[in-house]
């Protein structure tokens, strides 16, 4: 048949579906229920086709179902009863002794009922039928218990059929209908596209029917959007960190090994790179600072500042001041005894940090971060 999605296990999504109930063969014996889920899932075409035929023929039908606007639909008591326990329960309740069955499903779209009932016979559907009454058939999935159709509708909207502007209506059908996977989905895309879900017709609907589920919602936007700004911040801190780290390193490497025009040795070549990022940064500075006349001026030159703030924290992190070449390590040392405990604290916090970015491995030149602490 065209267009027709057929569940098999290389096309279904989650658990394969239990067996059906055991049937009893005409001897009176009970066939294994083995047996019974291999013939199902590797049914050949000709025998989907075949139960297919079955339903829209009907030949020999004897449940009448009825639904909306009078509908009327024709079925096969053994086949759908098989299919559901709920329905066999429905059809037991009709004491009539005619020889039809009757039972209503009603609530939703006579179409939809129809590609329900066709489901049960031979777990087909047209892919257009899908789209159409997706959340029809999630919620008769659930009403009558068919789990394996319950989880092909999860499967579509996960897919495919989720969007923002059903999102809302799909998420309190996945609360109704016990689908928690689908209702996670759903919250997860409520939270990274609020903007345009907070303007559809769905979200002013549960505003206005469910105000309690709506105030959940925006209390649950609210705490991510503040775990978002606290992921951001940390991670900007992080990288804050590490460029003060490269940073330290690359002092070393400028005083110790020279780079470029500063150091005991230079780059013949100056656009090639020495493997640290912050040299030509530092070297600017550092040239800045020997020339710049604001730089002993108390809130003189802030590019000043900046690099007196780098050489400090260098002689924090520095293992041995006497051995290193970088400048004024060891005044920087002494100059750590006269500080307040307020600016001592907040150093060593800050040094703790920067220490802690490389944690593994580290450099020979610096303290470790557990040093820091002690």
């Amino acid at each position: 048949m065209e267009n027709m999605d057929v569940i098999s296990p290389e096309n279904a999504s989650g658990p394969p579906s239990p067996p059906p109930p055991p049937v009893r063969s005409n001897s009176g014996t009970m066939w294994k229920k083995s047996t019974l889920q291999k013939c199902n899932i590797f049914a050949s075409k000709a025998t989907r086709d075949a139960w297919d035929r079955m339903f829209d023929e009907a030949h020999g039908a004897d449940v009448l179902i009825h639904t909306d606007d009078n509908g009327l639909i024709y079925a096969h008591s053994n086949v759908i009863g098989m299919a559901s326990d709920v329905i066999r329960g429905l059809m037991k309740q009709d004491k009539r002794n005619s020889r039809r069955k009757s039972i209503s499903i009603l609530g939703v779209p006579h179409d939809a009922v129809r590609v329900f009932i066709r489901f049960l016979y031979s777990s087909c559907y047209e892919k257009q039928d899908m789209e159409d009454f997706a959340m029809h058939l999630l919620v008769l999935s659930h009403v009558y218990v068919v789990p394996h159709l319950k989880r092909v509708c999860e499967s579509h909207f996960e897919n495919t059929l989720l969007n923002e502007g059903n999102v809302i209506d799909v998420f309190q059908l996945a609360l109704l209908c016990d689908a928690p996977r689908l209702g996670l989905l759903c919250h997860r895309m409520i939270l990274k596209s609020f903007e345009e879900v907070s303007t559809s017709q769905g979200w002013i609907a549960m505003k206005q029917s469910h105000p309690s589920l709506h105030k959940e919602l925006v209390r649950s936007v609210s705490y991510e959007l503040n775990n978002l700004k606290q992921r951001n911040r940390k991670q900007k801190e992080i990288q804050t960190y590490t460029h003060l780290y490269d940073a330290m390193e690359a002092f070393v490497h400028i005083c110790r090994d020279g780079c470029r025009e500063i150091g005991p040795t230079k780059i013949e070549n100056p656009h090639v790179s020495c493997g640290f990022q912050a040299c030509n940064g530092l070297e600017m500075l550092l040239k800045h600072l020997a020339v710049c006349k604001l730089r002993s001026i108390p809130g003189g030159c802030s590019r000043c500042k900046r690099m007196w703030q780098l050489l400090e924290l260098h002689s924090r992190i520095c293992v041995d001041s006497e051995q290193c070449k970088v400048p004024l390590c060891s005044s920087f040392k002494e100059r750590m005894k006269k500080q307040s405990r307020k600016d001592e604290k907040r150093w060593k916090l800050l040094v703790k940090n920067v220490l802690s970015t490389k944690r593994i491995g580290g450099s020979p030149f610096f303290l470790q971060a557990i040093d820091v602490t002690m």
